[in-house]
């Protein structure tokens, strides 16, 4: 059985769970601040209106209706509400609605599987992508029974599609976003680096599905080097206050990775 279930994707509305708190602040300190966003009250919501944090955080989103845009929103300020109460019942269900929002097999293995869709093809209803030809045939399954191949599923530009460059130039307000897959061009493989995201974040780590980053300890031992050093003297400050013990500490670290840490 393959399982993501405590990787982030797994509940990418809710976050660390940072995320839906942050939506609903673009929402009170952006949206109702710009005054051609057509948005005065949480009513005026629509689903491109979120689309600035779903585009990556629940890409689905853009298939639904305005109605799903503003439940969304709706219930994550009644779980903020439920929370600031007291009432940890009611906060812990809804808590479980948000997280239910999330990145599924289906976003990356249907969705977001063919990038470069003019040589590749869309994505059929009826089928599931994998980075093989050799997976291509039937899927048990009564939705998604065929299984097809899709070029970059296994390359680092699949996940530069919400990992990506900085500026989401495509919306008409731009949101400055995720720069990791623009580190791993510009500071890895412009210096020679090779290895995918898929090579170190699913297979050198063992967790496969189960994508980790920063908080994980399997891939903090893969991402750095350190260093410490420690040594205690006397330093002589000054006549007042004369000679002083002090410690000093060198920390060294050394940057493994093929991009940037900390980033999204």
């Amino acid at each position: 059985m393959i399982s993501g279930k405590n990787s982030l994707h797994s509940h990418s509305i809710l976050g660390t769970p940072g995320t839906a708190p942050t939506i609903i602040t673009a929402i009170e300190m952006g949206l109702k601040n710009f005054p051609y966003s057509g948005v005065k009250s949480d009513d005026d919501l629509t689903v491109e209106h979120l689309m600035i944090c779903a585009k990556c955080h629940l890409p689905q989103l853009e298939d639904a209706t305005d109605d799903v845009a503003r439940e969304i929103v709706a219930t994550i300020r009644a779980w903020q509400k439920a929370g600031k109460e007291g009432d940890y019942d009611k906060a812990d269900d809804l808590e479980e609605t948000i997280a239910s929002l999330n990145i599924g097999c289906t976003v990356c293995h249907n969705k977001m599987a063919l990038i470069h869709k003019w040589a590749d093809g869309y994505p059929q209803p009826d089928t599931v992508y994998g980075p093989s030809a050799t997976t291509a045939g039937s899927h048990d399954d009564e939705t998604f029974d065929k299984i097809a191949e899709a070029p970059a599923l296994g390359e680092s530009i699949f996940c530069g599609q919400c990992h990506g460059t900085g500026p989401n130039f495509e919306f008409d307000h731009p949101s400055q976003c995720a720069t990791l897959y623009g580190s791993y061009l510009f500071s890895y493989v412009a210096h020679g680096g090779s290895e995918s995201c898929q090579e170190c974040h699913m297979h050198k780590s063992g967790l496969g599905h189960d994508m980790q980053s920063y908080k994980s300890k399997e891939m903090i031992a893969m991402a750095f080097d350190i260093k410490v050093e420690g040594r205690s003297l006397f330093w002589r400050k000054n006549k007042e206050e004369g000679v002083l013990p002090i410690g000093v500490i060198n920390v060294e670290m050394y940057n493994k990775t093929g991009h940037v840490v900390p980033d999204d």
